[in-house]
């Protein structure tokens, strides 16, 4: 047979609710104040009874002394139940309700006493420190039962001690004043353990409304789910309080914004400075997705509000679509190159076909030497002036995607850039942002025309575009370099108003600067300065400068 399994020891367990335990908490707090309380009243309240009682015995032990009559009896009568000193004791003793009063002689025979028969016989205590001149109180068990004395001497007229007087009150007097109270110190303490009761109830609504009446367990499980959400997850989490500070920051956030648990507890205006990130942030700027640069980063930020009055932003780190956008828009690009390159090619072999078809050989071999020499001097003219391949390059594209469009792209006389570029796809980037702004320009305008000046000084390079467009009004100068600003349809893969944020950024990295002014004869003319950006020279002597009147497009 099997052991007989040990029987479950019942415990009780607690409710499972924040609300309930902290009502129950509460309950038991105000309970225990209330026991507590009225403990703490009865115990001293007991001690002051007893001392009330045994200083009303001293008082009225203290008055009988004093009767003259009294003394008198004591000296010249014999201690007997019809004498002086008993009845003029007993009519005292009825006026105070006091238990007893005994009036001994100095050898401690009663003269007077409740019980008649105890008349003449010797008291029961020692009355040493009475009859020696000195007053007593205590609590003390004699022939009557335990009572509150009080014991005084008593003189004759010429104050010498004659005996003394004991005045004792029945204790059970007292406990009844110390029972009588209970009832109503527990009238009082019911009263507030009511109140202390409904306190506790509407705290505790409170905080079920407050904790969406969930357990400490369902508290601490979603503390823990939260952190490891937050975390976990690759977009940045910036919770705000309702002044606006920071009050959590989590993995991710951390690194898009490049900040740490310092900023936390400060306003984004102090842990972020100026800018829009700030902006989205502190809710200066309002509405879905909107687009932010921090650093080198291209951020997406939305932000929603809480019910306390605070606020949660998240980031999504955009870079690397906006860097697959503009590879896509620069294959675009290419696209419509080779597209127009096909076009025109097209149409180059039907004239061909149509001088071999008419026999007009020397035509056609004159017009291919022409076709092929034309983008060879424009590839030439590019590359004379820009040693750079891969810059080279994208102006070249540039030029055949801009002649598709109907635009002159003109590299300047001025145009000098030595092959000893420090970041040559940085460069890139801010070439072809600001050649792509200027084409979106002056495309579908009369005579549109964009000319690029790249001229190096030492190691800086200042780099030009400027356009035959419509140009941009002064008060809006500044505004175009913000992130998510343009005046422009957004592309199918994403948003606008980042290239021109990234070119300052860009730039202002370097320790340069980007700007936007009137060019001449009208439209803009975009200024981008760039110190650094080339490598010391080497000991060699320059390539000439290309010829004065050598143009590309």
């Amino acid at each position: 047979m099997s052991p007989t399994p040990p029987a479950r020891r019942l415990r009780p367990r607690l409710p499972r609710k924040v609300f309930s335990q902290i009502l129950l908490m509460q309950l038991a707090i105000a309970a225990g104040v209330a026991v507590l309380a009225t403990g703490l009243f009865l115990a001293p309240l007991s001690k002051q009874l007893d001392q009330e009682a045994m200083r009303r015995a001293l008082a009225i032990a203290e008055t009988t002394a004093q009767d003259p009559q009294i003394a008198e009896g004591v000296l010249t009568t014999r201690p007997t139940v019809d004498g002086p000193v008993q009845k003029e004791a007993e009519q005292i003793r009825l006026a105070t309700r006091a238990e007893y009063i005994v009036v001994m002689d100095l050898g401690g025979f009663r003269w007077s006493h409740t019980t008649p028969s105890e008349i003449g016989q010797h008291v029961s205590t020692d009355p040493g420190e009475a009859l020696s001149g000195k007053e007593v109180m205590q609590i003390d068990s004699g022939t009557l039962g335990r009572s509150a004395r009080g014991k005084v001497p008593l003189y004759d007229s010429k104050h010498r001690i004659i005996g003394a007087v004991s005045v004792g009150i029945a204790y059970d007097s007292v406990r009844a004043r110390l029972l009588g109270t209970i009832p109503v110190l527990f009238a009082y303490a019911g009263g507030a353990l009511a109140v202390g009761a409904l306190a506790a109830w509407l705290i505790s609504r409170r905080v079920q409304r407050q904790t969406r009446d969930l357990a400490f367990s369902d508290i601490s499980a979603l503390l823990a789910e939260r952190e490891a959400m937050l975390h976990g997850i690759r977009e940045g989490v910036v919770a705000l309080d309702r002044v606006g500070r920071i009050r959590l920051l989590n993995d991710e956030a951390r690194r898009l914004l490049g900040i740490g648990d310092e900023s936390v507890g400060r306003s984004p205006d102090e842990a972020l400075g100026e800018g829009r990130t700030t902006d989205v942030l502190a809710g200066r700027v309002t509405g879905t997705d909107l687009l932010t640069v921090r650093g080198q980063r291209v951020l997406v930020a939305n932000r929603m509000p809480t019910d306390d009055g605070g606020a949660v932003a998240t980031l999504r780190d955009r870079t690397e679509l906006e860097q697959l956008g503009r590879e896509l828009d620069s294959t675009r690009g290419l696209i419509d190159a080779l597209r127009a390159q096909d076009h025109e090619h097209a149409n180059r072999m039907h004239t061909l076909l149509g001088f071999l078809e008419l026999e007009m050989y020397d035509d056609a071999v004159e017009f291919v030497g022409e076709v092929v020499g034309d983008h060879r001097v424009t590839a030439e003219q590019v590359t004379e002036k820009i040693q750079d391949p891969l810059l080279a390059a994208l102006l070249v594209g540039k030029a055949t995607v801009a002649a598709e469009r109907g635009v002159a792209l003109w590299v300047s006389d001025r145009t000098w850039l030595p092959d000893r570029l420090v970041d040559p796809r940085g460069l890139v980037t801010v070439v072809g942002n600001l050649v792509d702004n200027a084409l979106d320009a002056v495309a579908g305008t009369p005579h549109a025309r964009v000319e690029v000046e790249l001229c190096a000084e030492g190691r800086t390079i200042v780099l030009g575009v400027h356009d035959t467009g419509p140009g941009i009004p002064a008060e809006q100068r500044e505004l175009v370099f913000t992130e998510g600003w343009s005046t422009k349809k957004p592309p199918a893969h994403g948003k606008r108003g980042i290239g021109l944020s990234l070119v300052r950024r860009f730039a202002e990295r370097q320790g340069g600067s980007a700007t936007v002014g009137e060019a001449d004869g009208g439209g803009a003319r975009f200024t981008v300065v760039l110190p650094e950006a080339l490598t010391e020279p080497e000991l060699a002597p320059a390539p000439a400068l290309a010829p004065a009147d050598t143009e590309a497009r």
